[in-house]
């Protein structure tokens, strides 16, 4: 079981990752038009940066939060997979 879950945390991360990259480019570009995938993007996003956004002050019109979310995600995915592997290693997977 934990073989099956270590590659899904890697790609849940990394999805994440591509999303919020998208989210900082649609920030610069700013479309006119709101379509589907940056609506999807937006909706995605916007729960894992807006409390980060509250804590973290904005510095000179820049939001920072992106960042502090991306370190967070790459913490968290590698404390669980580590938590899965000693689940495999002990035989709980």
């Amino acid at each position: 079981m934990t073989e099956t879950l270590i590659p899904l945390v890697g790609y849940a991360s990394k999805a994440l990752t591509l999303l919020i990259i998208g989210r900082v480019i649609i920030s610069w570009v700013r479309p006119r038009t709101i379509n589907p995938i940056v609506a999807f993007i937006l909706a995605t996003t916007e729960p894992l940066l807006r409390p980060v956004r509250a804590l973290l002050p904005s510095i000179a019109g820049m939001d920072f939060s992106p960042i502090v979310v991306l370190f967070g995600i790459q913490i968290l995915e590698r404390v669980l997979v580590q938590v899965l592997i000693g689940m495999a290693n002990s035989g709980g997977g």
